[in-house]
């Protein structure tokens, strides 16, 4: 009876509560979903459930057991949730916040009605004849997170994004073809950008470090990332660590369209 009398206790900030606890729950599954993370994160939540369970039905042992392991483990946690800690306080931290909006807009909780400047579809077009003659390329979309500490890995630039811009930049004999460009707002921010590269995921051989660079920064920033494959033509989008090769442009499009909305 207690326990029905606490739920028709409920108040508005108990409602309050429960909806952020939701919502950082379902923020914290973004981050890992689609990495070896998302194993140990629904193991947690299985021992969390016991420990409270245990808690609840006055099994002190069990209780004890996993009370000491919950207390213990957030040592651990931190250890094997570097990457998506890092991303998440990449989220939060990001200085674009004073460029771009309130937190609120930085979380994606709430989006933008204003749409995104860059021209979409002059990227996909010069993805496409890229990929019919089979060049290379890497194209990194930047979002909320700021992308500068991967940018000065490379060469700074400020060139409005055109299709024979992209097209130049990735010429087999540029200067400027070997590794990723940053793209925000229209503009090409650098060129010859150093990216992560993923050694964990497994993914088909005939893909290279290209297509490793575009899971990795996806996985540690809210980036999306566009690969032309220079030994198949295949472009391949990625997003949260995750990729789709496209043969359907306008999907393609329509894709990275809402996303950097």
């Amino acid at each position: 009876m207690e326990i029905f009398k606490d739920i028709l206790n409920f108040t508005v900030v108990d409602i309050i509560d429960v909806i952020l606890v939701a919502v950082l729950l379902y923020y914290l599954y973004r981050l890992v979903k689609g990495t070896v993370a998302i194993n140990i994160f629904i193991g947690i939540i299985i021992i969390y459930g016991a420990w409270r369970l245990t808690d609840f039905l006055n099994m002190e042992l069990l209780t004890g057991i996993f009370g000491g392991f919950m207390k213990v483990g957030i040592i651990a946690l931190i250890v094997v949730f570097q990457p998506e800690i890092r991303k998440f306080l990449l989220m939060v931290g990001s200085t674009n916040i004073g460029r771009r909006g309130k937190l609120f807009k930085q979380l994606n909780f709430l989006k933008s009605e204003a749409s995104n400047e860059t021209d979409v579809d002059a990227i996909i077009s010069a993805c496409n004849k890229m990929a019919q003659t089979k060049t290379g390329a890497l194209i990194v979309f930047e979002r909320n997170n700021n992308l500068d500490f991967l940018s000065e890995s490379g060469d700074e630039m400020n060139i409005k994004v055109t299709q024979p811009i992209i097209e130049s930049i990735f010429f087999k004999n540029s200067p400027l073809h070997d590794g990723a460009i940053v793209i925000n707002n229209n503009t090409v921010k650098a060129t010859r950008v150093i990216l992560p590269v993923n050694n964990e995921k497994n993914i088909p051989k005939r893909f290279g470090l290209r297509h490793r660079a575009g899971i990795g920064v996806s996985e540690k920033t809210d980036a999306i990332a566009l690969v032309v494959s220079e030994e198949t033509g295949h472009i391949s989008c990625f997003k949260d660590g995750e990729f789709v090769v496209y043969d359907d442009l306008n999907e393609l499009k329509n894709l990275i369209k809402r996303e950097l909305v």
